[in-house]
């Protein structure tokens, strides 16, 4: 009897593995979100912020993985574009005209709803690394190999939300906001509180959604 009643479990439990499978052709789990499809997208990014008060933009380039029309993983990097005068008193060659350099590379997650609309929200976050240095930049290009000083390393953290906008099925324009903070910066006259602040991006995304 005992062996009967084992062989009939094992035969429910296969009857009940089987109809999982086959619904529509997806492995189900015991948790919500199961993997339904998957994609990946690259984003161009311009950000339009302040570092030390003065006008920053940032152009930045980040993309991953895109799961079940919902969750993006993956990474992504920024840097300043323009020129940021170092004042004479932060300068490390107070001869010469320095500029600051920021960047900062890491981990990027989207976290999107009703993604299928054409147009919804967005909400990003970045950590990762920042960094910052001095640099001469009239003489960029002939002396790269000697002109930084000051390199200062900190972390970033920078959360933020988009309007996202479904142009076609491959791209999608994602105006937004962002606040960037940073944690440990001692660099020349660029505390964390120099480094902190609001950004508005501005985004194009390229890829299978």
């Amino acid at each position: 009897m005992k062996r009967q009643l084992q062989a009939m479990i094992a035969v429910v439990l296969t009857v009940l593995s089987t109809q999982v499978i086959a619904q529509d052709g997806r492995v189900k789990t015991i948790f919500r979100g199961n993997l339904q499809s998957s994609g990946g997208y690259a984003a161009l990014t311009n950000k339009f912020t302040t570092i030390r008060g003065d006008y920053t933009n940032l152009a930045g380039l980040y993309g991953g993985w895109y799961i079940n029309h919902r969750v993006m993983v993956g990474v992504g990097a920024a840097a300043s574009t323009n020129n940021l005068r170092v004042p004479q008193q932060f300068s490390t060659d107070p001869n010469q005209s320095r500029t600051w350099q920021y960047g900062q590379f890491g981990l990027v997650t989207e976290y999107v709803m009703n993604s299928d609309k054409p147009i919804h929200l967005a909400f990003h976050m970045f950590g990762g690394a920042g960094f910052t240095l001095q640099y001469q930049r009239d003489d960029w290009d002939h002396n790269s190999h000697n002109n930084t000083s000051d390199e200062n390393w900190f972390v970033v953290a920078e959360p933020g939300v988009q309007l996202e906008i479904n142009l076609f099925k491959w791209m999608r324009l994602s105006p937004g906001v962002s606040y960037r903070a940073t944690f440990g910066s001692d660099g020349r006259g660029l505390d964390d509180s120099d480094l902190r602040g609001v950004s508005y991006n501005a985004t194009v995304k390229f890829g299978k959604f």
